[in-house]
């Protein structure tokens, strides 16, 4: 369309009333069992506009959202978006403190949840500063709360127009949290250009079109599958299957079933498709295209020569930073994250103490910063001192070792960050080692990453943990962890030591215990 780089209609609420026009009755969202055509976004996300006001809900305030990949997810969020609120996206799996730092952090003080995570909310409700009101899908009845409490189907009973909002690409759309390293998790305050730009890049360099069958298997509540793919079929006027939770023995018959053609992939979600038994279905299926990140040059082979996909798109990016590099199916080595969508971006390795720009071909840090106004992200909520952190020397520093080769192809090298990275999570070691110093017996306790048995499935998580004496019970700290640590941060390795290795100054030597490895562990719960 030739509308994509008309900048006054990069926002959410445009694109929704556009595409509700020109595709009117198409399916915008299918899921198992239920559809959302284009104009059924702007009717429903109209109703939960309307439903907004009726909350108090007043423009550029943060709402928080805690739903799975349903109808709901979506209609709430086209109904923000047309209000002019902005989105705050709560992973699913967050609880305790993970969780109210989410909350106070934000100053949400309205919650859109799913009637299964209430009780997470409930638990910590002594602890939340701010919020007031929790508006359930599904069964909300008896819920004994100090919050006021509505349900998210009231929305069906109000007006199906809104006015629309004086919204511009400049003003904040979103905010998703993000692994902290040395404190809590950041909130992303995300601008509506810089969403725009992640749909924009799918169609750039993906191909994407009004053609296309998207699927859909990553959560809403990140990035990748919100914007990257789902606002992506959006802005081109393509169709979205839409999983609730990814399941890799149904991957086939879903893209066979559903005619889906493109889709995005985590090495996590790659490998576990890989790893199933070969089928008659392999190749029986149109899929034509898929991103990976990571990438490694086995894993985009595997993918072609089993599934018969014609092109595997490595790339790179974070939240913070959109995806400024894309590979060239064919092109570009295998194994690369791609070169600069320069365009929008422009890119540098440098030396991680001094910012010096290093060698062709030499390790370095990778740093980013845009050359189109408001496609990144604004800052961190409430956070000042982190984001003048990662801007240093006016540039946005990812704590990634990378190498650059003579055509300009990025191969990423490793972390710099104190951060793990399991199944398509940043993890937080600071938020590990804060929950289970709550555990009675732990003096010490140090958090870090060790490479995981399966490629592709990227970190698992690994505790050294310096006990107060004796006594202290593994089991006893595993089933603790499993009380307060999200699903994807519960440690697998558990070791006891007598010390933690540190320098002189106090910092814990992570990189030596991460050479120890795993075979040290005396408890292994994989």
């Amino acid at each position: 369309m030739n509308d994509y780089y008309n900048k006054s209609n990069w926002t959410i609420d445009s694109v929704i009333r556009s595409r509700a026009v020109t595709f009117c009755k198409k399916p915008l969202c299918e899921f198992e069992g239920e559809t959302i055509t284009y104009q059924d976004a702007l009717l429903d996300g109209s109703r939960v506009a309307n439903f907004l006001d009726d909350l108090g809900v007043e423009p550029n305030d943060y709402v928080g959202v805690m739903l799975d990949n349903t109808a709901q997810f979506c209609q709430c969020w086209f109904g923000l978006s047309i209000h002019g609120a902005v989105l705050v996206a709560i992973n699913t799996a967050y609880k305790g403190a993970f969780l109210s730092h989410v909350l106070n952090n934000s100053k949400a003080r309205i919650l859109f949840v799913e009637s299964e995570y209430a009780d997470y909310i409930l638990q910590i409700a002594d602890d939340l500063q701010y919020l007031h009101t929790i508006v359930v899908q599904g069964l909300a009845h008896g819920i004994l709360s100090p919050f006021q409490v509505r349900q998210f189907s009231e929305f069906e009973d109000f007006k199906s127009s809104y006015a629309k909002a004086s919204i511009t690409y400049r003003d904040t759309a979103c905010v998703m949290y993000t692994s902290g390293t040395t404190g809590p998790s950041k909130g992303v305050v995300m601008p509506h250009a810089h969403i725009y730009l992640f749909g924009l890049g799918t169609i750039t360099h993906m191909g994407l079109n009004e053609n296309d069958r998207f699927y859909i298997v990553l959560p809403l509540f990140h990035a990748n599958g919100l914007f990257m793919q789902l606002y992506a079929t959006m802005i081109a006027g393509a169709t979205a299957f839409i999983r609730k939770r990814f399941s890799a023995s149904s991957w086939l018959h879903d893209l066979k079933k559903h005619k889906l053609t493109i889709t995005n992939s985590l090495g996590t979600v790659a490998a576990y498709v890989l790893n199933q038994p070969a089928s008659k279905l392999d190749k029986d299926h149109q899929l034509r295209i898929m991103s990976l990140a990571p990438t490694s040059e086995a894993m985009e082979l595997a993918l072609k020569e089993r599934f018969g996909i014609k092109s595997v798109v490595g790339l790179y990016g974070m939240t913070e930073i959109n995806i400024p590099l894309y590979a060239v199916d064919g092109i570009s080595p295998p194994g690369s994250c791609g070169r600069v969508w320069d365009e929008f971006y422009e890119v540098r390795v440098v030396d991680e103490l001094t910012d010096e720009i290093v060698a062709e071909n030499e390790i370095g840090e990778f740093v980013i910063r845009p050359r189109q106004p408001y496609a990144f992200m604004s800052g961190y909520v409430n956070m000042p001192d982190k984001t003048i952190e990662a801007w240093r020397n006016f540039w946005f520093h990812t704590g990634d070792a990378v190498r650059i080769d003579a055509g300009g192809n990025v191969f990423f090298v490793d972390r710099i960050k104190d951060c793990i990275r399991r199944k398509g999570e940043n993890i937080s070691s600071f938020e590990i080692e804060s929950a289970l110093l709550g555990f009675h017996g732990v003096e010490e306790i140090a958090a870090y990453a060790v490479p995981a048995d399966l490629e592709g499935t990227e970190d698992e998580v690994m505790v050294a943990i310096v006990p107060v004496d004796h006594t202290l019970n593994l089991n006893d700290l595993y089933e603790y962890s499993i009380d307060v640590l999200p699903v994807f941060a519960v440690p697998r390795f558990y070791r006891l030591i007598p010390e933690l290795p540190k320098t002189p100054t106090g910092k814990v030597q992570k990189m030596v215990l991460k050479k120890e490895g795993t075979m040290l562990a005396d408890l292994n719960v994989g």
